[in-house]
């Protein structure tokens, strides 16, 4: 059993699943790198860039413990000038920057140091204080050899203890640095994984959606080409029933009813010789004997125009010169006929294509296009026969819901031909109220008539 193709899901879902998934893991991977980032700057805000302000706190603390080790070194030289009293104030300014720059330590050393060396740190400083007022009360009471033996053995022992805990300080800061420095590394090599493999996600999500999409297409196109390959074969056969249809109902009328009525002339012919002429029976059996003979003209040209013999006798060329006169004398119209080229015969068959496409197309510069004339050429081309029927009356303009059989007919036909038919405004634009040509285009090789 056929499937039904109203019933086939197209691709518009899958694709749209598709785009969903992309865009939630496209969302998903920058929220991912927003988080990453934004850990990777609290890090550097509050580890590296708070490592390095300390360690410049912890330097100039180390600046402060070294000028107090100047001092005191030159406080020792016996060549000194000066008493011991006079280095008093330099001992107060360097412990009022001290004291400034262990607070400022404070406030930035929050994981390193540890609370243990914090107070060894305030507890040896304040040692070293307390000494310093005992060496400075000795030298006032003009003890200064007692004074110079009190730095000697507790002021300078103590200052290089300080130093030697701020450069361990210093030390832990540098490694905490490093050990961020390593972290940040270490994010951004995740990052960097992680956006390795988000794209290779995304490649597999856009291969796998191209691979859907392929396949889907594939059998969209296949079931396209089939349902074409269904409408030409239809149309095919409807225009051959067509054809077949029109070549029997013209030869009724052309034999039986031609026939019918050339029998009732010869007959009303034959009575009116027995009736005399100056009767009135025999003017009645006149004016039948005329109805009779336009009724059998009329039908003739019905005939003809239905399926004209010409095609099968004389061919195409033939039959569009007795045509287009017959069209001009029906309709009013005034045709132009042009023929150019070098002759070659056209087969039946495809001459009844041709003739249905001019004939259709002077139908609609007839009835809709309000011409008063127009243009029919046909040009016998090296490669392809040719023919153009132009207008100048109101352009090709289908109103909207309306199927256009006849112009979808002449593209039929062409088709069977293997040729092309166009229907374009004067200046190339469909509706455009200037006139209307029709182009049909149609290779030799299908055309012509090939002797066996």
């Amino acid at each position: 059993m056929e499937e039904n193709p109203g019933t086939q899901s197209g691709p518009t879902r899958g694709l749209y699943l598709g785009l969903v998934v992309t865009i939630l893991a496209v969302l998903l991977y920058a929220a991912y790198i927003t988080l990453q980032f934004a850990g990777l700057r609290q890090l550097q805000s509050e580890m590296v860039d708070r490592n390095r302000r300390d360690s410049l706190q912890l330097l100039r603390i180390q600046n402060d413990l070294n000028s107090l080790g100047l001092a005191m070194r030159d406080m020792l030289d016996v060549g000194e000038p000066y008493p011991l009293a006079a280095w008093s104030a330099q001992f107060e300014r360097i412990r009022t920057d001290l004291q400034d720059a262990m607070q400022q330590e404070a406030l930035l050393a929050e994981a390193t140091p540890t609370s243990e060396q914090r107070l060894y740190l305030l507890k040896a400083l304040q040692q070293f204080w307390d000494a310093n007022a005992r060496m400075f009360a000795l030298a006032d009471e003009g003890e200064e050899d007692a004074a110079r033996q009190q730095i000697r053995d507790t002021l300078q022992p103590r200052q290089a203890a300080l130093t030697s805990a701020v450069s361990r300080l210093l030390v832990q800061n540098n490694e905490a640095e490093e050990q961020a420095a390593a972290r940040i590394a270490a994010i951004y090599n995740r990052v960097q994984r992680q956006l390795y493999f988000f794209l290779a996600g995304i490649l597999l999500a856009i291969v796998a959606t191209s691979l859907y999409l392929i396949g889907k297409n594939r059998k969209l196109f296949a079931r396209a080409e089939e349902l074409s390959s269904q409408r030409s074969e239809l149309a095919q056969k409807l225009i051959s029933t067509q054809e077949s249809t029109l070549r029997h109902i013209s030869r009724e009328l052309h034999d039986e009813f031609g026939q019918v009525l050339t029998a009732i002339g010869s007959m009303l012919k034959r009575a009116g010789k027995d009736v005399p002429e100056n009767s009135p029976l025999h003017g009645d059996l006149q004016e039948v004997r005329e109805v009779a003979q336009n009724t059998l003209n009329n039908i003739r040209s019905l005939s003809q125009a239905l399926h004209p013999v010409l095609l099968e006798e004389a061919g195409l060329e033939s039959t569009l010169d007795w045509y287009v006169p017959t069209v001009e004398r029906q309709t009013g119209l005034v045709l132009h006929y042009e023929k150019s080229g070098e002759r070659f015969p056209v087969e039946t068959a495809a001459g009844v294509q041709i003739y249905r496409v001019v004939q259709e197309a002077l139908n609609n510069v007839s009835r809709h296009s309000g011409a008063k004339e127009a243009w029919i050429r046909l040009r016998f081309e090296p490669e392809r026969l040719e023919m153009d029927v132009e207008d100048h009356g109101s352009g090709f303009a289908p109103v909207a819901g309306q199927t256009g059989i006849g112009l979808v007919a002449m593209r039929e036909r062409a088709e069977l031909l293997g040729g092309t038919l166009t229907v374009a405004g004067l200046n190339g634009l469909q509706g455009t109220g200037s006139g209307t040509l029709v182009k049909l285009r149609i290779p030799r090789a299908r055309v012509e008539t090939h002797d066996e």
